[in-house]
């Protein structure tokens, strides 16, 4: 069976390489940056539709699977039983929406690691809530892509939620693969970095990177391996080792070295490129920005994005589990 998902809060398309390389096909995509509709119709041939709380529900294809990473926001609780009506105002409510006129087989969620806390918790209990009277059973799971044979260090949750009916009661995530991959293996041969690269005469590297990364052993090196600093070393003034991980790709990190952090590579110190972002997310090589893309808006987009192995893996789970 071909299951029959939709791609909501789309960004570049995620989801959606993920899930078709596992014979599943999108019927409906919905996204409202302008960037990123450029980007997925690029590569898909789908403009996807716009802001998604001026959809009607009922206008939204049948689909067995709806896909999303939506954005984090508070509730206003009205009440003390966390309902439906307790989101309205958030993007959430939208999804719910569909949710409760559509019925899908399965929701697959993704939000930032810190969700699980945001509001003393009071978030995600409220959509626990939402999608238990929807319905549906929930299993959360906060994984780390630097686990699933991605060079980057990335902790986001993962929410899983099957339609009762379906009577799954024992879904379990996918164990990590600890993949010996590292960002010196995705980076970029012979081609011109200048554009990223930093030139200050505050930059201190500490030690020969070389020999620290050799010290650790390969599981301790699935992480970001500091070798350096600018300026202070604030936020988005620290230097990696490409023996390393990336560290999380960020949509709105600030610093000189924001969005992508600061390696050092060959003798410089720069950022990454647009195809090394790509890579660190797991996208395949046939994935291409538009050239009127600029530099800020693919470090936004990546940094919005999903890790596509990551998504893979959990899918292929989703599927033993209803089929």
């Amino acid at each position: 069976m071909s299951e029959k998902f939709i791609d909501l809060f789309a960004g570049i398309g995620g989801f959606r390489i993920a899930l078709e390389k596992e014979g599943s096909k999108c019927v409906y995509t919905s996204e409202w940056d302008k960037f990123a509709q450029i980007t997925y119709d690029h590569n898909f041939n789908d403009l996807p539709e716009g802001d998604i709380t001026q959809i009607n529900p009922k206008s939204i294809p049948d689909h067995d699977i709806l896909c999303g990473g939506f954005p984090c926001q508070a509730f206003s609780i009205s009440g003390k039983q966390g309902g439906f009506d307790d989101t309205r105002g958030t993007l959430f409510f939208d999804v719910a929406n569909i949710v409760k006129h559509k019925k899908p087989r399965v929701l697959f969620l993704e939000n930032v690691r810190n969700f699980i806390r945001h509001d003393g918790g009071r978030t995600l209990n409220t959509i626990k809530n939402v999608l238990d009277k929807l319905g549906y059973d929930v299993y959360t799971s906060v994984l780390n892509s630097s686990n699933f044979g991605v060079p980057q260090h990335r902790q986001r949750v993962y929410i899983i939620c099957f339609n009762k009916d379906l009577n799954v009661t024992n879904f379990e995530f996918p164990p990590p693969s600890y993949e010996e991959i590292y960002l010196r293996d995705i980076l970029e041969k012979n081609v011109d970095t200048k554009d990223y690269e930093i030139n200050r005469t505050d930059m201190v590297i500490k030690g020969n990177e070389k020999l620290l990364a050799n010290d650790l052993f390969p599981g301790k090196r699935l992480r970001p391996i500091r070798v350096g600093t600018i300026n202070k070393g604030g936020q988005g003034e620290r230097i990696y080792s490409p023996e390393g991980h990336a560290i999380t790709l960020s949509a709105y990190g600030g610093g000189v070295a924001g969005k992508t952090g600061a390696y050092h590579i060959d003798g410089k110190v720069r950022q990454l490129t647009k195809r090394e972002c790509l890579r660190v997310q797991g996208f395949p090589e046939t994935f291409n920005f538009p050239k009127e893309i600029s530099k800020g808006q693919v470090y936004k987009m990546c940094g919005n994005s999903v890790s596509v192995p990551v998504i893979s893996k959990i899918y292929q789970k989703v599927k033993s589990a209803i089929n």
